[in-house]
């Protein structure tokens, strides 16, 4: 059953983290900027898992400056990462950050990751940010791929997300959603649809979360205060997913 509305970021008194959570392919930022600034903002994120960060001329300048306007910083990833990029705001304490390049096929695309370990309240967090392949072998070997960084990160709970270029009935999305909960299949909210803006009919773009990350609300933000139809259009070619989640706290929280 989809729930009503999604709780704010908060600490818990056991050092527990509910965080926001919000994945977002920004073409470049070759759209309407204001209007994805005002989005970014009105979902109020912890942490924002990008895709199709800037990646050519100046792209830190733009990338710093998009951070800057939505209020949080940059953390990893962008062109070194060949466009998968991670945000954060100041709740976050950063352990270690790594851009992972992926094996290049010729004539595609070369995909990346941006990936980090972060502390939030007592919880530890590892992160991803991924953008998959447009070819389906190459996007399932990915999908593998991806499964295996976080195995490689050595941290109590992880989060990934970004664009699939797949969806839920495909052989990448269910892959991952085998080893991973799929946030917005636990706990739907707001809206479903993530492609396209005009015309929302497929889900390609999610959050993923490992066991023990309780969900509380996964969706398209469509009805925040803040948010409007017309910037969702105007913003960028895919429409964002936002999740509230619960991390348990890990160890005795700091005095």
């Amino acid at each position: 059953m989809a729930i009503t509305g999604i709780p704010d970021s908060r600490t818990e008194p056991d050092g527990s983290a509910v965080i926001r959570v919000l994945s977002y392919n920004i073409r470049s930022m070759r759209d309407d900027e204001d209007a994805l600034v005002r989005v970014i903002r009105a979902c109020r994120p912890d942490l924002v898992f990008v895709q199709e960060a800037p990646r050519f001329f100046r792209w830190r300048k733009h990338a710093a400056r998009l951070a800057a306007r939505s209020e949080l910083v940059m953390l990893s990833g962008g062109a070194t990462a060949t466009g998968p990029m991670l945000l954060c705001s100041l709740r976050a304490t950063v352990e270690r950050t790594e851009d992972v390049l992926l094996p290049h096929t010729p004539g595609l695309h070369r995909r990346g990751f941006a990936t980090a370990v972060v502390r939030i309240g007592c919880a530890r967090i590892g992160l991803l940010s991924c953008h998959l392949s447009l070819q389906t072998d190459e996007r399932y070997a990915q999908s593998g791929m991806l499964l295996d960084r976080l195995t490689a990160m050595d941290v109590p709970y992880a989060i990934a997300a970004g664009d699939l270029n797949d969806r839920p009935t495909g052989r990448s999305f269910r892959r991952l959603a085998a080893e991973l909960q799929d946030c917005w299949a636990v706990a739907p909210w707001g809206g479903e649809h993530t492609s396209t803006p005009e015309n929302p009919h497929q889900r390609i773009d999610a959050i993923f979360a490992t066991e023990g990350v309780e969900v509380l609300g996964c969706g398209v933000p469509l009805d925040l205060p803040g948010i409007t139809g017309s910037d969702l259009r105007a913003a960028t070619d895919h429409l964002p997913v936002l999740a509230a989640l619960r991390v348990p706290a890990v160890g005795a929280r700091a005095a």
